[in-house]
């Protein structure tokens, strides 16, 4: 069993002999009893489930994923073989993944789990190769800065969202494979369309309001509901802000609301001193502080 569960859960490229190393014998002998004993679908009232499906829970669990949660973010686990769980393990690992990255992967999107290798998984990393110029030896990072690129369709989602972001000006490919995927995850007409459309109902050209994507790309990342409306608010009506200081500072959305933006523009006002925006949020505590001692001498 603890020979089947190695093979099951880590590559076999770890065992350059046919025993189990001790750690491993440890891991697979006190564990998984542990993790088992608190797992609800241990429990003796579950007495039908079978091995399999047990063993199934224990391959998830060791290698840190919640079993319970990854069941129900993706049911399709209830029938998945341990033999197709196995090949998308060696086939990530192939590309560069490590063992210690597959906790937090899979946590966050059970799914890959029982992707189709060939249609789904394949495809994904030539649009990283092809389309965002990744070198393999660099794939590792950039799945681990987004797992989602591994759930996401390349023709539905991946290549329609670079092309737009490529058309709205973001020519930088490594910034956006290394920082911003998240963009190319996101869907073009339910969240890169929208978020441009209500900078422009706030008053900005749609020329500027794409200057402010390109400079600030998180925007469009932000809620419009819980950060762009309570912030713009609280900007043009409590600070009496204008539109050209976030054209010129839209990193303003980036910053708490409740934790830096009111409390700096609260002690602006007290002083009775004039901060510009990127200073008066962009500052250390320290640094804040010394300025408005400078400017209230």
């Amino acid at each position: 069993m603890s020979s089947f569960h190695s093979s099951l859960c880590f590559s076999v490229q770890k065992l350059p002999s046919s025993s189990p190393s001790e750690q491993e014998m440890s891991l697979l002998s006190t564990k998984p009893k542990s993790i088992l004993q608190k797992n609800l679908l241990y429990q003796p009232t579950h007495k039908n489930i079978s091995l399999q499906f047990k063993e199934k829970i224990l391959c998830l669990e060791i290698m840190g994923v919640d079993s319970g949660k990854a069941l129900s973010q993706n049911p399709c686990l209830h029938t998945a073989s341990l033999h197709t769980i196995h090949s998308i393990i060696t086939f990530l690992q192939s590309k560069g993944l490590h063992q210690k990255d597959f906790a937090r992967i899979f946590g966050m999107c059970p799914r890959i789990l029982t992707s189709d290798i060939r249609s789904d998984l394949n495809p994904v990393f030539n649009f990283l190769s092809k389309d965002l110029r990744v070198p393999e030896s660099n794939f590792r990072r950039v799945i681990n800065k987004c797992p989602r690129l591994l759930i996401c369709s390349v023709k539905d989602q991946l290549k329609p969202a670079l092309f737009y972001l490529q058309r709205l000006g973001f020519r930088d490919l490594h910034h956006l494979a290394y920082q911003d995927p998240i963009l190319l995850v996101s869907s073009v007409e339910n969240t890169l369309i929208p978020k441009l459309e209500y900078l422009v109902s706030l008053g900005f050209s749609r020329n500027e309001a794409v200057e402010m994507t390109l400079r600030c790309p998180g925007l469009f990342t932000f809620s419009i509901d819980n950060n762009f409306k309570p912030k713009f608010e609280y900007f043009s009506q409590e600070m009496g802000g204008e539109l050209d200081e976030l054209t010129e500072f839209p990193q303003y959305f980036a910053f708490s609301l409740e934790k830096r933006i009111k409390p700096r523009h609260n002690e602006v006002v007290q002083s009775g001193v004039s901060i510009p925006l990127p200073l008066m949020l962009k500052t250390t505590d320290e640094e804040f502080k010394e300025m408005i001692r400078q400017e209230t001498r």
